[in-house]
């Protein structure tokens, strides 16, 4: 079952709200200038409406006509009771769900209507100027409030959502840094083995074989067992070297540092036992996990992420699934763009499949 992400919380809290600020007119307490029941059926129209506009999982034509039909709503909603009560909060609650629906200044004017539509409701109930002036203005101000409240959530959200990704970038950098030097590394020490220690026992072993054709059967014994000891000697030696060359990182460790404290994100990496991978086919996995968190972060509104790479014949396979909106016709940005480049370079080849979430199979030789 899938978790709730703060926005579908804050939808769910709203739709409490107006549940309890519509329930005296649903249940007769507050009688209506309309027909009960097409009241409540406004009503429910209007709660459907919130649920849409304020999802961020819904195309943006869609949001934008959900908000357009949650502002009329709570108009005729609101206008058509013949006690206001608490239903002037239904637009208090559309002034908060404009941020996630339609731009900053579309919320404002939307804000300034609401007024105006609270004004003539306020008049018609026979207040005073004073009351209507003090409802009125009262209601204007949780209205700015709210919005501006809205507004720096949503700033807040896109400020963590930037930090996360220079977060996933940094350790993806990190981690090839560190595979960068430990490779430089085995590169030394093995030259260092292959020029002074080999050198040493290549030496030796003519030597040996010199002395071997030498007068002196038991010094010839000797010699012939010394020169069995210095060529296993040798063979271990270019072993080491070898194996020192092509020893693959621990890929799996490697990649579970880049998603390490990910805020808001879940995701799960599985390596497969048998992968084993060569320099530069690691450095396109690191920067295939690193674009694909990124680019879950910034455009799926996923809350998990899940990835994982196994052999797959003579190459090895990454397929990243989420469980985000997903696009049935995805455009590939200058990342994605990237990632094909990289693998193709590599002989590979990736492909992304928008329908059901958003997930990217990515192949590349495994040395």
């Amino acid at each position: 079952m899938r978790r709730l992400g703060p926005e579908e919380w804050s939808g769910v809290a709203m739709f409490v709200v107006s549940a309890v600020v519509g329930s005296p007119v649903v249940l007769g307490v507050i009688e209506t200038f309309i027909p009960r029941a097409w009241w409540i059926a406004v009503f429910a129209v209007y709660i459907v409406a919130v649920f849409v506009a304020g999802g961020s999982r819904h195309p943006r034509w869609v949001r934008h006509t959900a908000f357009a039909t949650l502002v009329v709503a709570a108009w005729v909603v609101v206008t058509s009771a013949t006690l206001p009560g608490l239903l002037p909060v239904l637009l208090v609650v559309a002034a908060a769900i404009s941020v996630y629906a339609v731009p900053t200044w579309a919320g404002i004017v939307v804000v300034a209507l609401n007024t105006v539509v609270l004004v003539l409701v306020v008049l018609r109930t026979g207040y005073g100027a004073a009351d209507a002036l003090l409802t009125t203005g009262f209601y204007a101000l949780i209205q700015v409030a709210t919005l501006l409240s809205s507004l720096a959530n949503q700033r807040e959200k896109r400020m963590r959502g930037k930090l996360t990704e220079a977060h996933v970038e940094l350790q993806a950098a990190s981690v090839l840094l560190s595979e960068s030097a430990r490779t430089a590394e085995r590169l030394r020490i093995s030259r260092d083995l292959h020029d002074l220690i080999g050198h040493q026992l290549t030496v030796l072993t003519l030597e040996l074989e010199t002395a071997r054709h030498r007068d002196g059967e038991r010094a010839r014994e000797h010699v012939e067992r010394a020169g069995r000891v210095a060529r296993d000697l040798l063979a271990d030696v270019r072993a080491t070297v070898g194996r020192m060359r092509t020893e693959s990182p621990d890929l799996e460790a490697a990649l579970r540092q880049i998603v390490r404290d990910l805020p808001g994100l879940e995701v799960s990496i599985e390596v497969a036992p048998g992968v084993r991978v060569g320099e530069e086919t690691t450095a396109a996995l690191v920067r295939a996990v690193q674009e694909v968190v990124t680019n879950t972060i910034r455009h799926a509104d996923a809350r998990e992420l899940w990835i994982e790479i196994a052999p797959d014949g003579d190459a090895v396979r990454l397929t990243a699934t989420d469980d985000g909106r997903g696009a049935l016709d995805p455009i590939l940005g200058n990342g994605l763009r990237g990632l094909v480049e990289r693998f193709e370079a590599l002989d590979g080849d990736v492909r992304i499949d928008g329908r059901r979430g958003f997930q990217v199979i990515a192949r590349a030789p495994a040395s």
